[in-house]
């Protein structure tokens, strides 16, 4: 089979940020099929221009990587991210049709407007569409505030059910998306979950990397990700100045967004000593500062529709064994009691998070038993490995039934 992706935020093993889609590409070209993905060469997460050449390459050719123009000031304002997205749109609709002998287009959301990209030249090319929802926009981007233009509401709205009316067939990373996506019209609809690699984080010595990142003194908490509006990052920031008398609590952010900037103004304007920002690390390295840390923190925004939400990092903390720190409510809030990996705190507060987290530091010798439960329970239910086979199995089916 010859699979076409067409994603915008599509990020390499090599560079910061979620990687399911190189991984699957790698899966389903290790099982013999050749992979070709549209990606954009400005970064989802830190909207700089990354130094990836125009075609990229990997797994001997078999997954070829194209990377389509995109408007790079992404992170400016919402305006400017419509402009980004819908120049994506058509530069990447002018690759697909140069890409031969396709057999299926899958297209992913958000952003959603390249979806209409894949829907299109899968009619072009009579082929078949594969729909994935990663997460429910334009409903998330209206809760948060992002978007709140009632035109562009209303043609956001139209054309997630024109997509999911359209697609031949719908995949979702969480269980909580289900039911919104069955309520606009959607359906034939699998689960292919987040999860992790345990074998692709690499094996370092945490008292040698502690020592190395000058952590050797303190019990830290680590979030690694995304910072930006949903991330609700403010809350650890304010729990940080409720837990500053502590002196050995520390918290470090590792990634990149829009709020980054206004985050390190809110850290620097209370004086805290107990808190630090490290630069964007590629995944294929964030396991050293994940082994290194002593919790890891999950996080949004007290909305609800992030109940339904499957965030990938979590998975990443398991995979590590690390205990989570938990303050989203829903689906993952399920899955973390279920392993008995973490602790839950009430998300949007900041007092809360500091008491979850001193005690946390109060119970340590209970944070590897956690780490270890929550890694146990990864492998037997979100081994990416597993996950893949059971993607690449459904895409067969789809293609076989289209032929």
């Amino acid at each position: 089979m010859h699979i076409l992706l067409i994603h915008q935020a599509f990020t390499a093993i090599n560079e910061p940020g979620g990687t399911r889609h190189h991984e699957f590409a790698r899966f389903l070209a290790e099982s013999g099929h050749k992979v070709s993905i549209i990606a954009s060469p400005v970064s989802y997460l830190t909207g700089k221009k990354n130094q990836n050449r125009d075609v990229g390459f990997d797994m001997e050719g078999k997954i070829t990587i194209y990377r389509a123009y995109t408007y790079p000031a992404l992170h400016k304002s919402f305006i400017h991210r419509l402009f980004s997205f819908i120049s994506f749109m058509v530069s990447s609709f002018i690759i697909s049709l140069k890409i031969k002998k396709v057999d299926l287009v899958w297209g992913t959301s958000p952003p959603i407007f390249q979806s209409f990209t894949a829907w299109i030249i899968s009619k072009l090319k009579r082929i078949p569409f594969l729909l994935e929802v990663r997460d429910l926009w334009p409903a998330f981007a209206v809760a948060v505030g992002v978007l709140n233009n009632k035109i562009l509401i209303r043609l956001s709205l139209w054309l997630e059910r024109f997509l999911y009316h359209r697609a031949d067939k719908l995949i979702v990373n969480s269980p909580g998306f289900i039911n919104h996506i069955e309520t606009k019209g959607g359906a034939n609809i699998s689960l292919i979950p987040n999860g992790a690699d345990p074998d692709a984080f690499i094996t370092v010595n945490p008292e040698l990397s502690r020592k190395k990142l000058g952590w050797s003194e303190d019990f830290v908490f680590l979030y690694a990700g995304a910072h930006g509006m949903s991330n609700d990052l403010p809350v650890i920031i304010q729990a940080a100045k409720l837990i500053e008398p502590n002196n050995k609590i520390k918290f470090v952010f590792i990634g990149d967004g829009k709020e980054k900037n206004n985050l390190i103004v809110l850290a620097e304007s209370l004086d805290l000593t107990n808190v630090e920002f490290i630069d964007p690390v590629p995944k294929n390295e964030i396991s050293e500062y994940l082994l290194a840390s002593d919790v890891c923190v999950a996080i949004l925004k007290p909305i609800e529709l992030y109940k339904t939400t499957f965030p990938n990092k979590v998975f990443d903390y398991m995979a590590v064994g690390k205990p989570i720190l938990l303050a989203i409510d829903g689906v993952i809030r399920d899955v973390v009691e279920s392993a008995g990996c973490g602790l839950f705190c009430q998300p949007g507060d900041p007092h809360a998070f500091a008491d979850t987290a001193i005690r946390m530091y109060n119970e340590r010798d209970q944070m590897e038993k956690m780490g270890s439960r929550g890694k146990t329970y990864l492998e037997q239910n979100f081994d990416r490995k597993i996950i893949a086979k059971q993607f690449v199995d459904m895409i067969k089916q789809i293609v076989v039934k289209n032929g």
